[in-house]
């Protein structure tokens, strides 16, 4: 065994060639994970470059609102966006997270195959922004689909350039935010450009993926009856690779973690929809032939 001061710095190739090193853990929080240890910020770049590595929040096995049966949801660090109603954003910065060996990733999916299998689940890569780590996230996706586990990547779109057409293969479900239907709005909430979340939708449709389309619906911010047409005249040009919409009404459980960062909170007094705004809303996308939750 080395001593360990000999982890305190890496060489270049450390990462790639020391099983010694490889064999080193640190848990920070993500039980169940193999942690690189000693990764100066050059190899860490690197690794996290060709997805050997991926910076990791937080990870359970649910059976929620991230995709069919029951799944692992892993919530990756790192967000170019800043929504107002984003309810983790101790997942805004990827330095905050741990990095995770890719094969720790694919061991604990290989762990879970069985289950998935029986109730139809799968891995579910959320955030943050996954798509801000799209080497790693591909890498899992495909040793995942040779598995024969169901991949669903969860995402707002904007950084749909990162993944290219062959990591798109992998992908067997989306979940798209299409946060607003029109630019004003959609940077009002977001910071970010609404044209990268339609252009990755019509992506993934021309590549025949299947997408659950989740819209927040904030009294005041997204409901104007506009808005709302602007967001299912976007999901039409999905096509029928669109399953469902989701209306997702606004709710304060995030609010706890913007005062613990003690970030200003911008929507601190607002409420959520009430049952007639909510019926408006889903009868809107009804109306343009989409089946609605």
């Amino acid at each position: 065994m080395m001593p360990d001061d000999q982890f305190r710095t890496t060489t270049r190739h450390m990462l790639r060639e020391s099983k010694t090193y490889a064999s080193q853990t640190l848990m920070g929080g993500l039980s169940g994970f193999e942690s690189p240890i000693g990764l100066d910020r050059r190899d860490r770049i690197a690794a996290l470059k060709s997805g050997d590595i991926g910076f990791v929040h937080s990870w359970d096995i649910n059976t929620s609102v991230d995709g069919p049966g029951t799944r692992m949801t892993v919530f990756m660090s790192g967000c170019p966006l800043r929504c107002q109603y984003c309810q983790n954003p101790d997942t805004w910065k990827m330095r905050d997270g741990k990095p995770v060996y890719l094969d720790a990733m694919i061991k604990k999916v290989d762990r879970y195959k069985d289950l998935f299998k029986a109730t139809h689940g799968g891995i579910t890569f959320s955030g943050g922004e996954s798509m801000m780590q799209p080497a790693f996230v591909s890498r899992v996706f495909h040793a995942a689909k040779e598995m024969g586990v169901h991949t669903c990547l969860d995402t707002s779109g904007f950084l749909n350039t990162n993944y290219t057409d062959e990591m798109l293969e992998d992908i067997d479900l989306c979940l798209l935010d299409v946060k607003s239907g029109d630019e004003a709005t959609y940077h009002k909430v977001t910071g970010g450009l609404l044209q990268p979340t339609i252009d990755f939708g019509q992506r993934l449709a021309k590549a025949g993926k299947k997408i659950w389309v989740r819209f927040v619906l904030v009294p005041g911010l997204t409901d104007s009856e506009e808005n709302v047409e602007n967001v299912a005249k976007i999901c039409e040009t999905f096509g029928d690779a669109v399953e469902h919409i989701d209306v997702l009404g606004f709710h304060q459980l995030g609010r706890p973690k913007w005062h613990e960062l003690r970030i200003p909170y911008p929507l601190e007094n607002q409420k959520g929809p009430n049952a007639a705004t909510r019926e408006r809303v889903v009868n809107q996308f009804k109306d343009h032939g989409f089946t609605v939750y």
